[in-house]
């Protein structure tokens, strides 16, 4: 035993010196996170529940995967302006949702940036706290010379002293290697910590670079609209032909709606005695009333619209009208993502230009309940498209809506 103690005392005498080398490597790092951090990270987000965090990645995944299989469909359609003009507004989407889920992950990195470091600091001050105490142990040990506490016990004059002697070498022997063996381990979990911490940094400047990526992305999506937006404007052909697909598109809805006819939803409070204090799907201004508008007053292109566009920021909640369950829930070319709403009687609302969709088709839905999040029209204008069909008819929403 005395000669494996003694060995065991040599070894960390050899590790203490080794790893003051390695406390110094570790100060280096220190500095070096700290300046990634400064220039990488604002203030520290405050560590959120994991939950939530959890839910919120898993609907920023979905709504991903559903941006991209629109985008697969678009390009599987026949080219025309309001597809091309759908297919940048939904690249834009997606390097947006993109964006948004690398600097939800580098929140979450920083964070754990954070954490790590603190647990090194931590460990660190627990190792020099413990060094000095291990380092004066093992000089009494050298002083006690290579037979140690064994010394004691050939000392002995009687053996009356012999077994308390002996029991009291064994806990100090125990004691002095456990004190070694603890400094060992603390030394061991520092290392370790700096090392998950050079990684977290590493992920840092990754998800930072993943973000300025996917920021030049959505730039480049919206400066290709720009163009052929403004080509449109300053091209009578360009302009006709925006105007007839826009007109067809109409025409393809209102065959929808009338397909939806006679399956009768069951609403147990009629929409028609409500005129005049319907409530708004969304707060806005209105910039497309209904009936014949001018699109374009360079040329005189007019197009009889069957609801009214209100302008409002994107992403803000668009809420029912009035109850009623969800007959549509979908893409719809010309109106971005489309939910039609039967209120039963020949009644339905519609909401177009959706960024998202919060109703699925079938579900019921009571006035004022979410069915999705305002978008862009085909023009790239934060906006939101409103129709409301009594008898299967479009009327003009403004006289249903309160005042």
């Amino acid at each position: 035993m005395a000669s494996h103690f003694s060995n065991s005392v040599r070894y960390a005498r050899s590790r203490l010196a080794s790893r003051r080398l390695a406390f110094a490597a570790f100060s280096a790092t220190a500095i070096l996170v700290g300046a990634s951090l400064s220039l990488l990270a604002q203030a520290q987000a405050p560590v959120t529940d994991q939950s939530a965090a959890d839910a919120a990645s898993r609907r920023a995944a979905d709504r991903i995967r559903a941006l991209q299989r629109e985008s697969d469909l678009l390009a599987s359609q026949e080219r025309t302006l309001l597809v091309e003009l759908r297919k940048l507004e939904v690249d834009r989407e997606l390097k947006s949702e993109e964006l948004a889920s690398a600097e939800h992950d580098l929140r979450h990195t920083r964070e754990q940036v954070a954490a790590a470091s603190a647990r090194a600091a931590t460990l660190q001050n627990t190792a020099e706290t413990e060094r000095p105490d291990v380092e004066r142990r093992l000089v009494q040990l050298y002083k006690l010379g290579r037979a140690g506490y064994w010394r004691m016990l050939l000392d002995l004059d009687n053996l009356r002293s012999l077994g308390r002697v002996y029991r009291t070498a064994s806990a100090l022997n125990r004691l002095d290697r456990e004190r070694v063996q603890e400094h060992e381990r603390t030394l061991q979990a520092l290392a370790s910590e700096r090392q998950a911490l050079e990684a977290h940094v590493r992920d840092v400047q990754k998800l930072y670079d993943r973000a300025l990526a996917a920021r030049a992305a959505i730039d480049r999506s919206v400066a290709k609209r720009t163009e052929l937006v403004s080509s449109i404007d300053t091209r009578r052909d360009l302009n006709a032909q925006l105007t007839g697909e826009l007109e067809a598109a109409q025409q393809r809805l209102q065959g929808t709606v009338a397909q939806l006819a006679g399956r009768g939803a069951n609403v147990a409070l009629p929409l028609r005695p409500f005129q005049g204090a319907v409530p708004w799907p969304a707060q806005g201004v209105v910039v497309g009333r209904f009936g014949r508008q001018t699109t374009n007053s360079r040329f005189g292109t007019a197009i009889a619209r069957s609801g009214i566009e209100i302008s409002l920021a994107e992403g803000q909640p668009v809420r029912a009208v009035h109850e009623g369950t969800v007959a549509f829930a979908d893409q719809f070319t010309g109106y971005g993502n489309l939910v039609i709403v039967d209120h039963g009687d020949g009644a339905y609302s519609l909401y177009g230009y959706l960024s998202s969709l919060e109703a699925g088709k079938g579900a019921h839905v009571d006035a004022q309940t979410p069915v999705g999040s305002s978008g862009r029209d085909p023009g790239g204008n934060p906006a939101l498209y409103f129709e409301l069909r009594i008898d299967g008819k479009p009327v003009d929403p403004l006289q249903w809506l309160k005042r």
